[in-house]
Parts: C-alpha cells; sequence; structure tokens
C-alpha cells in the first residue's frame, strides 16, 4: 500500500462564489461528493410592508470545502465557483480550528427565550461552554444575549463578549 502524499491530504479552503449562488454552490458540490460547509445563520429582515426570518449564509459569496489538492480544479469547475482565497497565487490553508469555531457560534441554536429569572444586570457570571469556558465576567446588558464584561487581570485589559444565556450561569460571591 502507498503512502499518502501531500496531495491527498484534506485541508480547508475558502472557495468564492458568485454574488447569491452559495446555495447551489454548495448543492452542486454535496452533489458530487465534496466535503463543503455553508454556515447560514436566521435574521430577522424587514421590507416596508412585513418582517420576516430569513436564512441567509454568514459570509456572503463564500463557501469552506475539505479536500485535497487533487480536488481543486474540479471544484474550480463548479458552476458558480470563482475561485479560492489565496495568497501568492496559492489557496490560503484554513486551520481546522477556525472551522470548528465558526459551527460553535453557527450551530448554537439554543432558545433565546429560556426564562432565568436569577439572573440580573451587574451580576457575575461565569461561562459554562466555548471557547471562553471558565471565564468570570459581569453581565452588562440581557437582550436575547448575555453582554460579558471580563477583567483578564494578568494584561489589565477588559474583553466585551457577547455570548448566548444558555452558555453562562450565575457566580456565588464565595465560589470565587
Amino acid at each position: 500500500m502507498a503512502e499518502p502524499t501531500e496531495s491527498d491530504a484534506l485541508f480547508w479552503y475558502a472557495l468564492y462564489t458568485r454574488s447569491k449562488a452559495e446555495k447551489k454552490v454548495f448543492a452542486e458540490l454535496n452533489f458530487a461528493g465534496i466535503e463543503a460547509y455553508l454556515p447560514m445563520i436566521t435574521r430577522l429582515r424587514q421590507w416596508s410592508d412585513r418582517k420576516k426570518l430569513v436564512e441567509e449564509p454568514l459570509f456572503r459569496s463564500y463557501i469552506f470545502v475539505h479536500i485535497s489538492e487533487s480536488d481543486y480544479f474540479r471544484v474550480l469547475n463548479t458552476p458558480g465557483a470563482i475561485r479560492f482565497v489565496s495568497f501568492e497565487r496559492k489557496a490560503v490553508k484554513i486551520p481546522p480550528q477556525q472551522i470548528e469555531a465558526i459551527r460553535f457560534f453557527v450551530d448554537d441554536k439554543e432558545s433565546e427565550d429560556l426564562n432565568i429569572p436569577d439572573l440580573k444586570e451587574g451580576q457575575l457570571v461565569k461561562v459554562k461552554h466555548g471557547p471562553m469556558e471558565g471565564l468570570v465576567g459581569r453581565l452588562l446588558h440581557i437582550k436575547g444575549k448575555f453582554r460579558l464584561i471580563v477583567q483578564i487581570e494578568a494584561i489589565g485589559k477588559n474583553l466585551t463578549l457577547n455570548i448566548p444565556r444558555t452558555k453562562v450561569e450565575a457566580v456565588d460571591k464565595s465560589g470565587l
């Protein structure tokens, strides 16, 4: 059995598509058996006569593909695909951690209508899940999500996070 070569290894790349063609290109790639990721979010759109929740791409005109170098031109030949995001004429590989961070952000579909009466503005809260797990901050504002200010003592800077309410819990002052 031959050893896998660099051209056989799978990497993530960002593919630039024609305007409003992301879903079509995504479907074509999936049909061709190519792993693709199109992060979608739901937004409230307002027209002059109505409001509607619509699902649209997080990054307009971009799709992420998980391919080997041998699939490079096959992907580019997909109708609606324009080019890979590149630097010095070479497609830029995207670290898997960045794709996972996008998935974490997009896949957080937990209800924003949870009733959590024991949390109040100004209260200390702790992040329960995600990349910021374990950080403690002060709840600034409640508006569908929690906005936290986290004091990072080591560098003396404040970091403001928008975080879903399901990802935090109240902190007992004696528990610090």
